[in-house]
């Protein structure tokens, strides 16, 4: 991890070597025990090389891309490895305007990192803060998108935050937006992280629904970058029925950049025939949020997704942001006077192997 820090100096700060200031970096995590270390071991590299260190403590992914773009950062680090097992971790990169690297950026990290041939320039040592208001900063973020601040008034919504980056941000969110919160799992202890819980255990969400007899569920993965909503009967809803929601309904208010959604090859073909029912059409990209993104970019799409829960609103945020996707989704069920057992209609699932 030292020499991926060095590495990633070198490669993402233009001037490195030169007579210049000292570049920042910020670093998030979520709630792995390994997390600490990690980060620990990175802004060591990083620090090595000159670079002052920013850290966010636990936030979800989302925040650190934001919190970059605030800083001025030359770029950002999350310690996640999203919704895989406690035991995993890994590391994504936020370039200085939030949007995650090329993989020929990430291919030449790993090249440096291999032969660890960064040298300190100028002997300079970086120092090490902490940003003790990074988790604020992220709601205040979150919440200025949201022009009505009683948007979820008289909302019951359940929250699934997984043990993970979010267990405190989208509950507090949600309140400040006037819905009523019943949250679960959101008792980190290092270990617990994505343990039959969150979107990646869907029966869960749909299990707390049903007992609550709240009006939404809302399931968050480790990291908070993905989210899937369970309707009010207690039947979770996938990423392409809510990617159909969202498409439709911007198609309708005229907000749908190009007239297009961005889904990939493993999207349901229910979902296209939704969308161009609506007046508009699926462009498909190869598997990953990065390559959804990249599609988005080229053409200047502003909305795109993954049917596993990963969901850009590029209007809102430069990467995939669970909780930005659910109230947005929330907004519309708000505007429709609907609730997601009627919405979800609006696609029909085709045969899918």
């Amino acid at each position: 991890m030292v020499r991926l820090g060095r590495a990633a100096a070198k490669v993402l700060i233009p001037d490195f070597g030169s007579k210049r200031t000292w570049p920042t970096v910020v670093i998030g995590k979520d709630t792995r025990q390994s997390g600490d270390m990690l980060e620990s071991a990175i802004a060591s590299g990083l620090t090595s090389c000159g670079v002052d260190v920013r850290l966010a403590g636990v936030v979800p992914t989302p925040a650190v891309a934001v919190l970059t773009r605030e800083a001025a950062a030359a770029f950002g680090i999350v310690i996640s490895a999203s919704h895989n097992p406690f035991a995993d971790n890994g590391i994504k990169f936020f370039g200085p305007d939030g949007f995650k690297l090329d993989d020929s950026v990430e291919l030449e990290i790993e090249r440096c990192m291999l032969e660890d041939s960064v040298m300190n320039p100028d002997s300079m040592i970086g120092r090490i803060s902490t940003i003790g208001d990074a988790a604020e900063r992220y709601i205040d973020f979150v919440r200025s998108g949201v022009e009505d601040a009683e948007l979820l008034r008289g909302l019951h919504i359940a929250l699934d935050a997984a043990n993970g980056a979010a267990y405190q941000t989208s509950e507090t969110i949600l309140r400040s937006l006037g819905a009523k919160v019943t949250t679960f799992h959101n008792q980190p202890n290092g270990i617990n992280i994505n343990e039959d819980c969150g979107c990646t255990h869907a029966e869960i969400i749909e299990q707390i629904v049903r007992e609550t007899g709240a009006d939404v569920g809302v399931s968050h993965d480790g990291d908070a970058d993905r989210v899937l909503l369970c309707d009010e009967s207690g039947s979770v809803l996938d990423g392409d029925e809510i990617m159909a929601i969202a498409a439709v309904a911007s198609l309708e208010d005229g907000t749908l950049a190009g007239e297009t959604l961005v889904a990939t090859v493993m999207s349901n073909a229910g979902l296209d025939a939704a969308v161009e029912q609506a007046g508009g059409k699926v462009a498909r990209a190869g598997v990953g949020d990065r390559y959804v993104l990249e599609l988005m970019k080229e053409h200047g799409y502003c909305l795109g997704g993954e049917q596993s829960g990963h969901f850009i609103f590029l209007d809102h945020n430069t990467t995939g942001d669970g909780i930005v996707s659910a109230i947005q989704l929330l907004r519309i069920m708000r505007e429709k006077g609907q609730p997601l057992s009627e919405l979800r209609k609006v696609m029909t699932k085709l045969p899918q192997a």
